[in-house]
């Protein structure tokens, strides 16, 4: 017993490696920068920045798109998910296969392809002008940027709540329209509380990157559309300020942690009702 113990814990050391070089070191090299000036005192003027107008305006508009997106991936996945469910298991592997493709694909050319759509002359606007319609202005709009996101973050959300539905006992569903539940409250009775670890994997999934995003809104959103991603990247390649953009990276980071808390706090307040 103490031998296969001993072995097991043999095969944690290549992750705990790597997790310490890859994950450790660079956070607490971030969190370093963050803390001091150029002189290496120690100093909050650089998390204070945040602070600043455009700083926490770029900050408070990544939340909101961040969030846009992930309601939005959750309104699409649910319904998608439920027919998938429903289906043949064959019919319904096809359709998330087709779901699956896009990640198999470039992040940055499938977002070049959506730059190419929605330009002034891009394919949208020339199919608008086939009809006479007038030119919709996309391009460089936060609309542009969460069309952007929800393309390549869907897939995020419909995998774990489609694992989760699917392993739903179907007979749950049919003893309640059996006790007469309508569609809509077998959905809010039945399908939400069962389906929720699921829903909750995919909304982590999806704000996540959204929150983060910088390649996107630099594509879709161009210079007119800063996100706190693209705040931070620029502050590392373009200004070269690295005690800035660790500072940055560090407010970003204790955003991400808040979230992660509150998230398992209702996972665990959930699990213990149950």
């Amino acid at each position: 017993m103490f031998r296969s113990i001993g072995l097991r814990n043999l095969f944690l050391v290549p992750f705990c490696v790597w997790a310490g070089i890859f994950i450790f070191v660079p956070v607490v090299f971030i969190i370093y920068y963050g803390l001091t000036d150029t002189a290496g005192n120690f100093t909050w003027d650089n998390i204070s920045m945040i602070l600043r107008r455009e700083y926490y305006s770029s900050l408070r508009l990544s939340v909101l798109l961040a969030l846009v997106t992930t309601i939005v991936c959750l309104l699409l996945a649910y319904p998608l998910c439920l027919i998938l469910v429903e289906r043949a298991k064959s019919s319904g592997a096809i359709i998330i296969l087709l779901f699956v493709l896009p990640l198999w694909m470039n992040t940055l050319l499938s977002t070049m392809a959506w730059q190419t759509i929605f330009e002034h002359d891009g394919i949208l606007n020339q199919v608008l002008r086939i009809f006479s319609l007038p030119d919709l202005t996309l391009i460089n709009t936060p609309t542009a940027v969460v069309i952007g996101m929800i393309y390549n973050y869907l897939p995020y959300m419909v995998l774990p709540l489609y694992v989760t539905l699917s392993k739903i006992d179907k007979s749950i569903f049919e003893a309640a329209k059996d006790l007469g539940a309508s569609a809509w409250q077998t959905f809010w009775k039945v399908t939400l509380p069962l389906s929720l670890p699921g829903a909750i994997s995919g909304i982590t999934m999806v704000f996540i990157p959204a929150l983060t995003t910088f390649a996107i809104s630099a594509l879709l959103g161009g210079s007119k559309l800063l996100l706190i991603g693209n705040v931070i990247e620029q502050e590392f390649t373009v200004e070269y300020d690295w005690h800035l953009g660790s500072a940055l990276s560090s407010v970003l980071m204790i955003f991400i942690i808040v979230y992660m808390v509150l998230t398992f706090a209702f996972e665990q307040s959930h699990q213990e009702e149950d």
